[in-house]
């Protein structure tokens, strides 16, 4: 017992000495609890929903306003054909589209009621089951109400208003193949930010890597030569998991490779980046890890939307992921896979990715520059 109080008091001792140890142990799990505990929620809420109005006739929109008024569903827009819905499903604006006929209003009052069709963005199966059994409750809710209301209403609830349904991108809602193309970002997040803050650090403890800096290898040599090769396993992480997803998985691949690739390297450059600049605030390759996986990977899986929609988070909590570069490719990998979409769709989520990592590389650069100086 004497023993083990002496080791206690020293472990104490070298955690008070250390201020960056001490957040690691103490701070981050607070601020991680307090944040994800508003974070991690399944409940759908505000599912935006894009209508396509063509009848405009006071009956269409009452059944708009019954979606606009409902606490499960936002309709960000409101169109006049089909057609205009594609760029909002196509972009993620929109979750669902309601698209009401020409002649809704006639053929509500008439005796075979009228029918309305909701589209689904499938690409999340899980949010998506939720919101439609959402609308059909609403639909089904709004028509029992028009029929009591109705003085001698004879007809059934379900005749009056019909719901078509379909679901775009992931018809049969299997989440397979919505979390397949996350574990992909995941993947090189975890394996190319840890080897490179690891290696990097294990240059300084074995004393290799400021030999290095007094060699003629100019700065930026020096960092190419030593991310490049991480880099390059990236990109064959990224092949191997794109031919086990579309093989094994049967996940549809529906988008371009070579435009997965050319944004994959954008999204090494960042975590490349990441792990350069936790090799600048670390001394061990324990603390590495650490800081990589306390500070940085949780808060990414649970902030970025690879398992909750940011938008069932409070909104303080959604402007915080507008930092997180995991859920830029989050958009990409799934707009690829499942959507087929390109850089037209996908621009605003390279272009925020490449600054992102543009950024942290040059203060990992700056930082390692002059802890070496």
């Amino acid at each position: 017992m004497r023993r083990t109080l002496f080791l206690i008091r020293k472990e104490l001792i070298e955690l008070r000495r250390d201020p960056r140890l001490f957040g690691l142990v103490i701070i981050a799990p607070i601020l991680q609890l307090t944040v994800l505990g508003y974070a991690a929620t399944t409940d759908v809420w505000n599912v935006p929903v894009v209508v396509a109005d063509g009848d405009r006739s006071p009956a269409s929109r009452d059944l708009i306003a019954q979606f606009d008024g409902s606490p499960y569903f936002s309709v960000v827009d409101v169109v006049t054909s089909n057609a205009e819905i594609d760029p909002y499903l196509e972009s993620g604006l929109g979750w669902m589209a309601l698209s009401i006929p020409e002649g809704y209003g006639d053929e509500f009052h008439s005796a075979t009621g009228a029918t309305v069709q909701v589209v689904a963005d499938g690409s999340d199966a899980s949010s998506t089951t939720v919101a439609l059994s959402y609308a059909a409750s609403l639909v089904a809710g709004y028509a029992q109400r028009l029929v009591a209301a109705r003085p001698g209403g004879q007809r059934v609830a379900q005749a009056l208003v019909q719901p078509a349904i379909r679901v775009w991108f992931n018809p049969q809602l299997d989440s397979r193949d919505f979390m397949i193309p996350g574990v992909l970002a995941l993947l090189l997040l975890i394996i190319t930010a840890n080897l490179t803050s690891m290696a990097i650090v294990r240059e300084k403890e074995l004393g290799t890597f400021e030999q290095l800096s007094v060699t003629p290898l100019r700065r930026w040599e020096l960092v190419v030569g030593k991310l490049l090769p991480y880099a390059l396993i990236g990109m064959v992480d990224v092949l191997l998991v794109v031919a086990v997803a579309v093989l094994w998985f049967q996940v549809p691949f529906r988008g371009s490779l070579l435009q997965l690739l050319l944004l994959s390297g954008v999204y090494l450059l960042s975590t490349l980046g990441l792990g350069l600049f936790v090799s600048t605030v670390s001394r061990t390759q324990q603390q590495a890890m650490m800081v990589v996986v306390f500070f940085f990977l949780l808060p990414m899986i649970f902030l970025s939307g690879f398992i909750f929609p940011i938008e069932n988070m409070p909104q303080v909590i959604q402007y915080a992921t507008y930092i997180v570069p995991l859920r830029y490719y989050l958009v990409i990998v799934r707009g690829i896979f499942l959507k087929g979409v390109g850089l037209a769709t996908l621009w605003p989520s390279a272009l925020a990715l490449l600054a992102w990592g543009l950024a942290i590389s040059t203060l990992a650069v700056s930082r390692s520059r002059k802890r070496l100086d």
